[in-house]
């Protein structure tokens, strides 16, 4: 079983309650300083994860071991993140997991990009393409920070313009315009390989549904996840006032000839 005690340099997550959490690294001789007074890192250093640290006011924080949720939630943003419940989504439809090699675009935060990079680990490879520079520099110090960079290439690259990558096991697209990435995402991607697009306007999925009909992508699903928790207490339990409705529409596909039907005189063989 690996050591679970707390080393310098290592992240912890410092829980106070549900709603304050504070994802920190743990340096020697530092301080976190909090509205409960401060901690220090020397007192965590050696400490098992789940311990309790006690802060200079006297407030006990639980010391936990950050999951992959956390690295994604506490991300240093310069864009929206893609949200829990429909990264979960994106994954189990897109079929990857240990080994498997993605095409991503747009990079963003790199949100999602930790999570594929996560169960792509420890033998497949993340190929993230962004526009923006200064998304990619915050993207990589949000990736490095979750111990994700061996399995991540970032790229500072436009995708509409073509995919380097061939034989690729799925192709992920988180960006303004996934339409005109459909063709090359055909080119780049194995037999049976998928392709997951997220959207935020319908109009952006009708028109990248009508490329993917004509470009030999079958079984074209497109669906909307809407995630509504509960207060839970006993004589009180119900659905909590706010929920996260709405981020975006999914539409998943999957590649089903090797010569897409456009190049072969047959456009709109496949369209639904």
């Amino acid at each position: 079983m690996p050591d679970q005690k707390i080393m310098e340099s290592d992240h912890v997550l410092l829980y106070l309650d549900q709603r304050r959490t504070y994802l920190v690294k743990v340096e020697a001789g530092k301080t976190f300083h909090t509205h409960k007074g401060f901690i220090k890192f020397d007192d965590l250093i050696g400490k098992e994860y789940g311990s309790i640290v006690t802060s200079s006011l006297g407030v006990k924080f639980i010391a936990l071991k950050p999951l992959l949720r956390d690295y994604i939630m506490k991300a240093v943003r310069r864009t929206q993140i893609t949200y829990p419940k429909d990264i979960a989504l994106i994954i189990i439809f897109s079929g990857i997991g240990p080994g498997s090699r993605v095409v991503e675009a747009g990079t963003g935060t790199g949100a999602l990009t930790m999570a594929l990079a996560h169960y792509v680990k420890p033998n497949g490879h993340v190929y993230s393409y962004e526009v923006r520079r200064e998304f990619l520099e915050t993207a990589e110090k949000n990736i490095k920070r979750a111990g994700l960079a061996d399995f991540v290439e970032l790229k500072n690259k436009d995708i509409t313009a073509g995919i380097d990558e061939v034989d690729v096991d799925a192709v992920i697209l988180d960006m303004a315009t996934p339409w005109l990435v459909v063709s090359s995402a055909f080119k780049a991607l194995k037999p049976c390989g998928t392709l997951v697009s997220f959207s935020p306007t319908i109009d952006q999925v009708v028109k990248t549904v009508e490329a993917l009909g004509e470009n030999g992508f079958i079984d074209i699903e497109t669906v909307e996840c809407l995630m509504r928790g509960m207060q839970t207490e006993r004589g009180k339990t119900r659905p909590q006032t706010l929920m996260t409705a709405h981020t975006g529409y999914i539409t998943f596909a999957r590649k089903a000839l090797k010569t897409p039907p456009t190049e072969m005189g047959q456009k709109g063989k496949y369209q639904r």
